[in-house]
Parts: C-alpha cells; sequence; structure tokens
C-alpha cells in the first residue's frame, strides 16, 4: 500500500493501543490536581520537589485544566511524582488506515461524479453499478499512491 510501510505500521499499532483511552475523561479539576490530592501531597511539597513556589504549582494546575500547560512541564511534574507522561493521537476512523481509505473514497467520488455529471451534460449517462465500480477503482488508485493532495 505505501512506500514506507514497515514505519506506517509500526505507527499504527503504536495509536492502536492508545484507543483503549480515547473515552478516558480527564478529572475535572486536572490530572495533576487530581493525582496530588489523591495521594495527599499539598502544593507547598509538589513545589519543593519541582523547585518552584506554591502559587506556581497553583499556576500549573490552572494552565492544565486550561488545556494551556506544555508536554515539557506534564513530563516534569510525572518525574517529581514518580509517574510516566503518556501523550498520543487517537485516529477517529479507528486507525490511519482506515482514515486514508475513508480519505481516498471520499476524493475518488468527488472526482467521479464530477465526471459523471459532465457525461450527462453530453448524453453520456452511466449506470449507478458503473458509477459506484469507478469510484472504487480510483480510489484503489489514490489509495496506492497516496499523494498529499489528499489532505488538501
Amino acid at each position: 500500500m505505501r512506500n514506507d510501510k514497515l514505519q506506517f505500521q509500526q505507527l499504527n499499532e503504536k495509536m492502536d493501543k492508545l484507543t483503549v483511552l480515547q473515552h478516558l475523561i480527564m478529572p475535572s479539576i486536572g490530572w495533576i490536581k487530581a493525582i496530588r490530592n489523591g495521594i495527599g501531597m499539598s502544593m507547598e511539597q509538589l513545589g519543593k520537589k519541582l523547585s518552584i513556589t506554591k502559587q506556581a504549582v497553583m499556576d500549573i494546575e490552572k494552565r492544565e485544566k486550561e488545556g494551556a500547560i506544555t508536554i515539557k512541564s506534564m513530563q516534569e511534574i510525572a518525574k517529581v511524582i514518580d509517574m510516566k507522561f503518556v501523550y498520543g493521537f487517537v485516529p477517529n476512523a479507528g486507525s490511519l488506515e482506515q482514515m486514508i481509505e475513508t480519505r481516498s473514497l471520499e476524493m475518488a467520488t468527488k472526482i467521479v461524479q464530477r465526471t459523471s455529471t459532465s457525461m450527462k451534460l453530453e448524453d453520456q449517462v452511466n449506470s449507478k453499478e458503473r458509477i459506484e465500480k469507478a469510484i472504487k477503482e480510483r480510489a484503489a488508485e489514490i489509495l496506492n499512491k497516496t499523494p498529499k493532495i489528499l489532505w488538501d
């Protein structure tokens, strides 16, 4: 399917492991505060481990809740509380392969429908079956090449 099939397959496998987390809901107070409270750690104690003030910890927790915290900050906090920060992406389509197939089919449908409309205007109407076959063939062609225009 792709020139870099092994790399694509490895990436897909990594992302597949994250799918179980896609419905995980962040605690309303944010992960940092929820975990800190859960393990009985004060803001002062976390601040001391990070070499920052209690006020800075409050700011970090606020930024996380707002989605304005950096990955680096999350990694540093995870490290000082003996955890590992994990992040990733999960395709809505289920897999990268399915995402590409869906997009290829959408693109092929547009191309074939455009051609079909032109043919109708010239009194050369195609059957529904022929159009569907043309869409599948064009989608397979697009899928084999996976052109960058797929994402325009």
